[in-house]
């Protein structure tokens, strides 16, 4: 398919959003959003699946009577999974994976749970490994194992709920869920442990059409009831496929929203430390990928807060002369610095001041280069989200990785790479600007600074 319109849900961990995006150049032609709020219970904090099925439905309907819709593709982020009772509704709600429930039955899981080597997952904290989500949950509530019919991951979630079928898909799998090897393409040794493995619905590939929608689902938005639902993908894949498409190896790929993901394509040998918090990402082909992240989004919301200024040439240079520094960890559970308690070096500057905007942009690259590095990075890097438009973040990852830098300006990028779920054709030219260079005498200082700030946290 390579005309019309594809409605894209696209469910990030902050933001709930649905995109429409035009075929013939992957234009982002309308987009909504809403909060995903959790609910903080009972029985425990949960995702407010139902207030997004009506944001949802409410969307592709006005979508549909203004443009049409000619399909409808899905990306999530990770870590989540829904349990469907036989009758297809929720066995129980959609634990929100910064919930530390999991971590109070840890050593129970640890016993069960494949090691590195089988799954490339590496151990995280509260429910970021999705097997630990499934074990607290069966432990907390001993019938709910009988009372699921089938496991799906969080992409499918929503279109068996727009379809009625069920699956999971190869790159939700593959997020560090301890539930598939990436290296044989097939289920580890956990849902036998968990007892799932007669439950977990079969893997497709993201690309894979499930079904049409229902017939309720058609009255309710309409939509023709022919309108085809495709499998869907995790959203830092979504990202990478069309560059997956369109770029020769070595190249890296780093998401930006909540998380920041880097994913090295045909980088350097490396052996990955899952005390780093590198891991083995599956692409939408199904093939391994060299992966890392920290919770770079969050962290930007922590130093900023509300009060956010674009910094100017001389706010710049002022941090850079003057070695203002932040250093890590912000949120110190996740990223390459895991464990490490955040400190200023020089005056910290105040919130809503561009000083301080450009301190965190500069402090946002110099962790994403540490976490590109880790995953033997070559290549140019294409820089998706929001990240794309932050220079002092742009400018320093040159800077500190002595690779070239592009950003993807798109309202979402996760919106074009799951719409192409939709076609098999590869996407034309992408708009991937050449990024402005500082002039030389920044360039110095940026590089002076990043030399010094790698110093100091290598010290600590």
């Amino acid at each position: 398919m390579t005309q019309g319109h594809i409605a894209v849900i696209d469910i990030g961990k902050t933001n709930a959003k649905l995109a429409l995006v035009r075929m013939s150049d992957l234009a982002e032609i309308a987009v909504v959003t809403r909060p995903n709020t959790v609910v903080p219970g009972p029985p425990y904090p949960h995702f407010d699946v139902e207030g997004h099925w009506s944001f949802l439905l409410d969307g592709l309907g006005r979508f549909h009577a203004r443009h049409g819709v000619s399909a409808i593709t899905v990306t999530t982020h990770g870590a989540a999974a829904a349990l469907i009772a036989e009758e297809g509704t929720l066995a129980a709600p959609i634990l929100d994976y910064e919930h530390a429930g999991p971590d109070r039955v840890r050593d129970a899981y640890d016993a069960i749970r494949p090691p590195f080597r089988e799954t490339g997952s590496p151990r995280l904290a509260m429910g970021l490994n999705l097997g630990a989500q499934l074990h607290w949950q069966f432990h907390r509530d001993p019938g709910l194992r009988d009372r699921v019919w089938r496991v799906v991951t969080y992409p499918q979630f929503w279109a068996h709920r727009l379809t009625g079928v069920v699956a999971t898909d190869v790159t939700s799998l593959g997020c560090h869920t301890d539930l598939w090897n990436p290296f044989s393409g097939t289920f580890s040794t956990l849902p036998d442990a968990l007892g799932i493995a007669d439950r977990i619905a079969p893997p497709r590939k993201p690309g894979d059409v499930l079904g049409t929608i229902l017939p309720e689902i058609a009255a309710r938005t309409g939509l023709a009831p022919d309108t085809p639902v495709f499998c869907g993908i995790h959203d830092s894949n979504a990202s990478l496929l069309p560059h997956l498409m369109t770029l020769h190896a070595p190249f890296s790929v780093v998401s930006t929203g909540t998380w920041v993901i880097a994913m090295a394509v045909g980088g350097a040998p490396v052996t990955l430390d899952p005390e780093r918090d590198t891991l083995v990402n599956v692409n939408a082909l199904g093939q391994a990928v060299a992966s890392a992240r920290f919770m770079g989004g969050r962290e930007h919301d922590l130093a900023l807060g509300a009060a956010r200024t674009e910094p100017d040439a001389a706010q710049i240079r002022e941090v850079l002369t003057g070695r203002i520094m932040l250093f890590p960890a912000l949120v110190p559970e996740t990223g390459p610095y895991a464990g490490a308690k955040a400190a200023w070096s020089g005056p910290e500057p105040a919130q809503g001041s561009g000083q301080r905007s450009a301190a965190v942009g500069f402090y946002l690259a110099l962790v994403t280069a540490r976490c590109l590095e880790l995953i033997g990075h070559q290549g140019i890097i294409v820089v998706e989200g929001p990240f794309a438009r932050n220079r002092p973040y742009l400018w320093m990852l040159a800077e500190a990785t002595a690779s070239p830098v592009r950003a993807m300006t798109s309202a979402t990028g996760t919106s074009q790479g799951a719409a192409l779920l939709a076609t098999a054709d590869a996407p034309g030219d992408q708009d991937i600007p050449t990024l402005p260079a500082p002039d030389p005498e920044t360039r110095g200082l940026l590089s002076s600074y990043a030399r010094a700030w790698q110093r100091h946290v290598a010290a600590r």
